[in-house]
């Protein structure tokens, strides 16, 4: 149970500075959300999202940074 709860605590803090790292990008201005790949359909009564070019810019970055983490943590 103790390693759950490390777990949790963990998770926990990734998600306080991912937040805090969208909050920073938004103010300074960063277009996540707005790439020139991002699809949005506003119609009468629907508005559809699909932030493709974000969440592949997005998996990148987070993949080089967790290979780059295992490779330091051997």
């Amino acid at each position: 149970m103790q390693e759950l709860g490390k777990l949790l605590l963990w998770l926990g803090l990734v998600l306080i500075l991912l937040g805090l790292a969208l909050l920073l990008a938004g103010r300074i201005g960063l277009p996540l959300g707005r790439l020139p790949g991002d699809l949005a359909y506003r119609g009468k009564h629907v508005s559809v999202f699909l932030p493709l070019a974000t969440s592949v810019l997005l998996s990148i970055l987070l993949s080089a940074v967790l290979y780059l983490i295992s490779r330091f943590h051997r």
